[in-house]
């Protein structure tokens, strides 16, 4: 997930870390809320929270960045989630309150595959549609992994396929590859009349080979030897 969010903070997204609340910015709502460490590093890197804030609240009693994103429109966190399939529901909403106020913004939206076993997911897939929302602009992180295995052990679905019958514009990209996630972006803000969805094939784990496409680092906790090999690896690897 890192990959979009990269592309969304520092290429599409409208906002102003000086102005949090500006009703005009650009939302972003973490569905797959347990994917919040990504979402915390990029808020640091852009400046909504400081490096300083992050190692003092991070998983800290009373501190404001948990295990899961608890909303907090100043520091950048416009949704408490983590309860699957929840997340579009929200953006529908703040979709629905831009066009009736007329506000030319845009609502991100990041799911998981697994989450997409949800029923309330359908139901906002569909509603989405139905309110002509081209205002939403949704990245399904397709790792094909979630907390209790494959997702094509799972619930198998034809996302792309599905989304399509529903009417969305749906793109598939490489998850990794910076500049289709661009193309693909630039293309979702075109639309007219239905949401944009971009389905963006993704390793779990990328970049670190003890993590790479392995499920027990869902719950997995790195001790420091961990922490130095990956940190290693993922330098060498942006060289």
């Amino acid at each position: 997930m890192a990959d979009i969010l990269a592309v969304l903070y520092g290429e599409f997204m409208n906002y102003d870390i000086h102005n949090p609340l500006d009703e005009s910015r650009d939302r972003l709502v973490l569905s797959k809320g347990h994917d919040c460490l990504g979402l915390y590093a990029a808020l640091a890197e852009v400046g909504f929270i400081t490096k300083q804030e992050l190692k003092d609240n991070y998983l800290q009693d009373g501190g404001f960045l948990p295990t899961h994103p608890v909303k907090y429109v100043e520091k950048g966190i416009e949704c408490s989630s983590g309860s699957l399939g929840m997340g579009l529901g929200f953006a529908i909403g703040e979709a629905l309150a831009m066009k009736m106020k007329k506000i030319d913004n845009h609502i991100f939206v990041i799911m998981g595959d697994g989450e997409c076993d949800e029923g309330s997911g359908w139901e906002a897939f569909i509603a989405a549609k139905q309110y002509k929302l081209d205002n939403i602009v949704l990245y399904i992180d397709k790792n094909g992994l979630q907390s209790d295995g494959a997702v094509a052990d799972i619930m198998p679905i034809n996302l792309a396929g599905a989304l399509r019958e529903l009417g969305w514009h749906v793109y598939e990209v490489d998850g990794h590859k910076v500049e289709a996630i661009l193309e693909a972006t630039n293309s979702a803000l075109t639309n007219s009349d239905a949401p944009s969805v971009i389905i963006a094939d993704t390793v779990k784990g990328k970049g670190v080979s003890f993590m790479e496409n392995n499920n027990a680092w869902h719950h997995g906790h790195l001790s420091q030897e961990h922490y130095e090999q990956a940190m290693e690896e993922l330098s060498h690897g942006n060289k």
